[in-house]
């Protein structure tokens, strides 16, 4: 057998930002990455590196990206493994929104060759730059023949499920962890879509919040809302309202949390409570936090997906 094929598809981030006088910025392209690499793979992985094909697609910090570049990366990355010849897939990252990206990516992935996201928390001109090393090792991944199909996240340690992802340490080189590690993986069997995609708001909730705030999703029309609730998705009374209003209204409610682990389950009421909330008309998701609920919420609604569709996605996003 040849040597093993992988393509690296840079977007920019951290991994290839420089320290400026105006903070740290993106400024390397791939053929400057794979110089870095190249001088850190033998150190990090044994036996011959596999040949790796570069796509110069974008270099920006991801908290600057728009859901349009999300839904091109995906498109972008789908792209390169409808080329039979091509053993996997690596893309670099910022780490800000890698676990909304990532998801995207994973919801259309059917195929069974290997998709790593990867990045660095320092800076590429850091003399202690964790990127180099994350990139060979993510590029060891996407050629390594036992790998399953799918999209991991490669940071500081081995590859992590992108399912329940979420960012736990602006500092930490192992920058992610997981809300559990056996969550479902419900895909959808539509093509990444092109154009315009629907628009999903994500609130968060507080002591305080203006319900008015849904009423305003709702009223720039909003297809959806993503409610980042307290505790097991709780609020107001007054948001249990609102949110009853937006849904007869057609706009699709989901309930997630500000906290990192364990299950949003409905238990609370007193008007405010998930069990209100719900009864009010908003899905809850159990399992995917905020970003990636709302990434699901945008493909789903995207391609046409009622209620009930919505509802059994978030569903089967559970423990197997």
């Amino acid at each position: 057998m040849g040597r093993r094929r992988v393509v690296l598809i840079t977007t920019g981030g951290t991994v290839a930002a420089h320290q400026t006088a105006g903070g740290a910025v993106p400024v390397l392209h791939s053929g400057d990455l794979m110089t870095l690499v190249e001088a850190s793979y033998a150190q990090v992985n044994d036996g011959e590196p596999p040949e790796v094909t570069t796509v110069d697609l974008m270099t920006r910090d991801s908290s600057a990206l728009r859901t349009a570049d999300q839904f091109i990366i995906a498109t972008t990355v789908l792209g390169a493994l409808a080329d039979s010849s091509v053993d996997g897939v690596v893309v670099t990252h910022g780490t800000d929104t890698m676990e909304e990206t990532a998801f995207l990516v994973d919801l259309y992935a059917h195929d069974r060759r290997p998709i790593v996201f990867t990045g660095a928390q320092l800076p590429s001109d850091d003399p202690d730059a964790d990127g180099p090393a994350n990139i060979a090792a993510a590029i060891a991944a996407a050629a390594d023949e036992a790998a399953t199909g799918g999209v991991r996240v490669l940071l500081g340690g081995e590859p992590q499920p992108v399912r329940g992802l979420f960012k736990v340490s602006t500092e930490a080189l192992r920058a992610f962890d997981v809300v559990d590690p056996s969550l479902g993986r419900p895909l959808l069997d539509l093509p990444v879509p092109a154009g315009r995609t629907a628009r999903v708001d994500t609130l968060a909730l507080y002591p305080g919040v203006s319900p008015g705030t849904i009423a305003a999703s709702v009223a720039q029309h909003a297809a959806g809302i993503v409610l980042s609730a307290t505790g097991s998705g709780n609020s107001h009374p007054d948001i249990t309202a609102q949110v009853s209003l937006a849904t007869q209204q057609g706009v699709t409610v989901v309930v997630s949390t500000r906290v990192p682990y364990g299950r949003v389950e409905a238990r609370y009421g007193g008007g405010g409570g998930a069990v209100d909330l719900a009864a009010a008309g908003a899905i809850v998701s159990e399992w995917l936090r905020a970003p990636q609920a709302r990434m699901a919420l945008i493909a789903l609604l995207t391609a046409g997906a009622d209620r009930a569709e919505v509802a059994d996605f978030f569903t089967r996003s559970g423990p197997v």
